[in-house]
């Protein structure tokens, strides 16, 4: 483990908010256990073992009852760990791979009858290295016959370049943590209503509205993101999920609190119609599509 890891919070508080019944928490990683399930040796971190048992109890704990995790870079291409947690979910857990551009459609099939319903592209500078956009776009091409989407994870300075990138992919796009905005610009900066532009021009582009944890400047209960999630909430209700992010990869301010961030939701989702959509009607048809 890194010296300068922050562990997940050992006793989070129990939620005042009581989440719908079937809610989603719909982005959370696992690592390892190392010792099963080895880091790749190209991560750019080393963290805590925080393994699928761990997730399954916070996840009853929070009130939640299904998870959607999402590959840690840490683990790179192997998603040994992610699948393994899946079969152990008893049906509660979907997955995001990361796959090479080698991947073979055996091996996506077999990845989805575990439960993987979509890939991830990191385009963030300080966890992965560069891939030709070639790559990514072959991949998407695999995946797009098994229903699959894709899940992108940027900052907010790199939209600009991305965008024709991201009209290019042939499926459903969701995007990580709202893109990370500036949220020290405000949300009627240009930079955010670059991203709200590009969700009301592209019908097929999700968010997250994730990790306050990650944005804020003021830190715990997250007052400054408060405007960003609740401004995405508004516009595309049917087009937002949440999720805890747990075991908060690479945080250096604090150790976030997971019953406060789920109190946080219904300053997002203020209405339990919103909640509805956003923990349960949402997720559900993304990942748990009614045949």
């Amino acid at each position: 483990m890194d010296a300068d890891w922050l562990i997940f919070h050992p006793n989070p508080k129990k939620p005042d908010l009581k989440l719908p019944a079937g809610a989603v928490d719909a982005h959370c990683h696992i690592f390892g256990p190392a010792d099963t399930f080895p880091f790749a040796p190209e991560r750019k971190y080393t963290p805590c073992d925080a393994g699928k048992d761990k997730l399954f109890e916070l996840r009853d704990f929070l009130g939640f009852e299904r998870n959607v995790i999402v590959q840690a870079t840490c683990h790179g291409k192997d998603n040994s760990a992610l699948i393994d947690a899946l079969r152990a979910s008893n049906g509660k857990a979907r997955g995001i791979a990361t796959v090479g551009p080698n991947i073979t459609m055996d091996e996506l099939k077999e990845m989805h009858e575990a439960g993987v319903r979509g890939v991830r592209f990191n385009f963030v500078k300080r966890l992965v290295d560069d891939t030709p956009k070639e790559v990514f776009l072959n991949i998407a091409n695999k995946i797009k016959t098994l229903g699959w989407h894709i899940v992108v994870y940027f900052e907010a300075q790199d939209l600009k370049d991305l965008e024709p990138f991201l009209k290019e992919l042939p499926t459903t796009i969701v995007v990580d943590h709202m893109g990370r905005p500036d949220v020290a610009k405000g949300v009627n900066h240009p930079d955010f209503q670059s991203f709200i532009r590009l969700m009301e021009e592209n019908k097929n582009i999700w968010a997250k509205v994730t990790c306050p944890e990650r944005l804020s400047v003021q830190g715990p209960p997250y007052d400054d993101v408060v405007d960003f999630g609740a401004e995405i909430v508004a516009r595309f209700p049917d087009r937002v999920i949440w999720g805890t992010d747990w075991p908060h990869p690479n945080m250096k301010s604090h150790v976030p609190d997971d019953g406060i961030l789920v109190d946080h939701i219904s300053r997002i989702a203020p209405a339990e119609a919103q909640r509805q959509k956003l923990l349960v009607d949402n997720p559900m048809r993304l990942y748990w599509p009614q045949k």
